[in-house]
C-alpha cells in the first residue's frame, strides 16, 4: 500500500469538493479547481476526510495512488490558503514593472521583455528587483514563474538574472589571467 496514498486529506471549513465519478471539483475563497482523475483511483468524501484508494496492485495503479491523492490535497491547499512563488533579479539595471495586466521586464537586453497574466495567476512588483506570483493552482504558479526565470536565468560568474527567493548560484571564478594583476 502507498503510504503517501493512504493518508487520509482532512477538508478545511469554508472548502467545499465534490467528486462526480472520475471528476474531482474543489471550491474555496481563492477560486475553484477541478481535475479528472484515472479510473482506476477513486476518491470518497466521507465526514469531511478524503479517502484516496486503488482498484487493483498493478505497477500503474500504485504508482497513480500517491499521485492522486497529493494532487487532491494540493488542491484542498490551493484554494483555502493559495501558493506563491517569488522571484529575486539582480543585476545592474535589471528591474520588473507592472503596466495593467502585463509584466515588464528590463533585464539586459536591447529590448524589454513583456510579459501577460495567465487567467488565475497574480503578479505582484513590490519592489523592482522583486517579483511574486501567486494563486490557487500549484502547477500553474510553478510553470509562470519558471517562464519568468527563463527569461533572463541567473548565471554563473557574476550571478546577475532572476532567481527565485533562497535559490543558491553556485559561482564559478573567472579567468586567470596572463599577468596576474
Amino acid at each position: 500500500m502507498s503510504r503517501i496514498g493512504k493518508k487520509p486529506i482532512v477538508v478545511p471549513p469554508g472548502v467545499d469538493v465534490n467528486i462526480d465519478g472520475t471528476t474531482v471539483t474543489v471550491k474555496g475563497p481563492k477560486g475553484t479547481l477541478k481535475r479528472d482523475i484515472r479510473h482506476e483511483i477513486s476518491a470518497k468524501l466521507e465526514d469531511g476526510v478524503i479517502n484516496v484508494t486503488r482498484d487493483n496492485d498493478e505497477k500503474e495503479s500504485r504508482s497513480y495512488h500517491g499521485l492522486t491523492r497529493t494532487l487532491i490535497a494540493n488542491m484542498i491547499e490551493g484554494v483555502s490558503t493559495g501558493y506563491k512563488k517569488e522571484l529575486e533579479i539582480s543585476g545592474v539595471g535589471y528591474r520588473a514593472a507592472k503596466q495593467g495586466e502585463m509584466l515588464v521586464l528590463n533585464v539586459g537586453y536591447s529590448h524589454q521583455v513583456t510579459i501577460s497574466e495567465v487567467d488565475g495567476i497574480t503578479v505582484e512588483v513590490p519592489a523592482p528587483n522583486k517579483i511574486i506570483v501567486s494563486g490557487p493552482d500549484k502547477q500553474k504558479v510553478g510553470q509562470f514563474a519558471s517562464e519568468i526565470r527563463g527569461k533572463r536565468p541567473p548565471e554563473p560568474y557574476h550571478g546577475k538574472g532572476i532567481k527565485y527567493a533562497g535559490e543558491y548560484i553556485r559561482r564559478k571564478e573567472g579567468k586567470a589571467g596572463k599577468g596576474g594583476k
